[in-house]
């Protein structure tokens, strides 16, 4: 994945201790591994450093909070295990130069706001039951803060705590952001600003995209752990590629054991809801479809199992629930997850279900 950045001005200053709940791009580009590992529940610049680490190694950490949490935890035993290191869930020194030796990019990256990102149009305030939303043209985001978080995999509150006193609302706002996607407009201004040379041609972004961007092998097959909720994917000589947190299934409306085939894949997909499935709080006895949009029902992305009765594996309108709340029996992601994944299997590729 292509990742162009706009240099920052780091200084030397001592990084946050991990009770810092407004951390700096700085404190987060310099950020160290202290003797304690980060916590769970509280805000730390190291954390938010390993977590976009992880993101960009394909090993998913799910949202980037800053907080070490379960999902950032499960991440990092698969970063372990592939890398063959005996240290698994707890950030120690040999996972920590493992992780910042082989990616020296920061973390923290300022980016511009497009027109673009705040052209909306928003949908505020959001339905909460899937009947008022079947009327609606889309099921888009709530506020361009929403939408500029989900872009760089990110909560709203970490978003936020980086840009205090940042509007997110207006085109042309310099704000910081994780290094976790490619922006090339962005970057192309903001070096030619710094640096006052010439701006690159958008042949030469592109050739330099091109010739820069990491390929990931195409993804034959995916294990899905539903206790764990975790999906492993895999490629033909069945080498762990990626990694992603996902909610699978519940007690109410298991998700199906067994090997199956990917039969579909569609970004933006329509929602149909069929009585059948007889959801909680759902009182139409008739089927209705809701339009696509990020916070729909199964969110932007939605891969299709050969199991039958509306089952795959998709987005999610909540990023920050991901393996900590049940489903309706399908396999939830969040949103660029889902993406990245169904933009990377390989036709007919084979899902396992534990």
């Amino acid at each position: 994945m292509l990742r162009l950045w706009i240099p920052l001005l780091l200084s030397t200053a001592l990084v946050f201790p991990a009770q810092a709940t407004e951390p700096t791009a700085d404190a987060v580009n310099t950020a160290e591994l202290r003797k304690r590992p980060p916590a769970e529940d509280k805000t730390d610049p190291v954390a938010i450093r390993a977590q976009v680490l992880l993101d960009r190694a394909h090993v998913s950490p799910g949202e980037i909070d800053g907080r070490f949490g379960d999902n950032a935890q499960k991440a990092l035993a698969a970063f372990a295990a592939a890398k063959g290191l005996k240290s698994g869930a707890k950030l120690t020194q040999e996972l920590w130069a493992a992780l910042t030796q082989q990616d020296q990019e920061p973390a923290i990256v300022s980016y511009r706001i497009t027109k673009q990102d705040v052209k909306g149009p928003f949908l505020n305030p959001m339905p909460k039951k899937l009947e008022a939303m079947k009327d609606l043209p889309a099921i888009g985001y709530a506020t361009p803060r929403e939408a500029l978080a989900e872009k760089f995999h990110m909560s709203e509150d970490l978003l936020s705590a980086l840009n205090p006193g940042k509007a997110f609302d207006k085109a042309d706002e310099e704000i910081f952001v994780a290094n976790v996607v490619a922006f090339p407009e962005n970057a192309k201004d903001g070096r030619a600003e710094k640096s006052k040379a010439k701006p690159e041609s958008k042949a030469e972004f592109k050739d330099k995209k091109d010739q820069s961007k990491p390929k990931l092998a195409p993804i034959t097959r995916l294990a899905i752990n539903k206790d764990e909720g975790t999906v492993q994917a895999f490629d033909k000589d069945n080498h762990m590629v990626a990694f992603f947190p996902a909610t699978v299934g519940s007690e109410e409306k298991p998700t199906p054991e067994g090997t199956f085939k990917v039969t579909s894949r569609d970004a933006d997909p329509n929602y149909r809801y069929n009585p059948d499935y007889e959801f909680h709080g759902v009182k139409s006895q008739k089927p209705f479809t809701i339009k696509p949009g990020p916070n729909g029902p199964v969110g932007s992305y939605w891969i299709s199992l050969s199991i039958g009765n509306g089952y795959g594996i998709h987005g999610t309108a909540e990023p920050s629930k991901v393996g900590k709340t049940e489903s309706h029996g399908c396999v939830r992601m969040t949103n660029w997850d889902a993406r990245f994944l169904g933009e990377h299997l390989a036709k007919k590729a084979t899902v396992e279900m534990h």
